[in-house]
């Protein structure tokens, strides 16, 4: 069975440090369907999500890195 993988970029507005960026991607990580999560350090504002899209979506992605208390906004690939 194959399963098709979409890729999103989430640009994070305010600059945050490396521990609430983590705590960040560790909550995208908990969504089903999330496979992968990176924040390089060298562009801390923009985090790039793999996910499932049969399981979820990029508006709940973007949910999730909202309800933490930052503003953020999609940047399709």
């Amino acid at each position: 069975m194959e399963i098709n993988l979409a890729d999103v970029v989430i640009h994070i507005d305010e600059t945050l440090e490396a521990a609430r960026r983590q705590e960040i991607e560790n909550m995208l990580r908990e969504i089903d369907g999330v496979v992968s999560v990176r924040n390089p350090d060298d562009r801390p504002h923009l985090t790039l999500v793999e996910y499932n899209p049969a399981r979820t979506d990029s508006q709940a992605l973007l949910t999730t890195v909202t309800a933490a208390g930052v503003h953020a906004e999609l940047i399709g690939l």
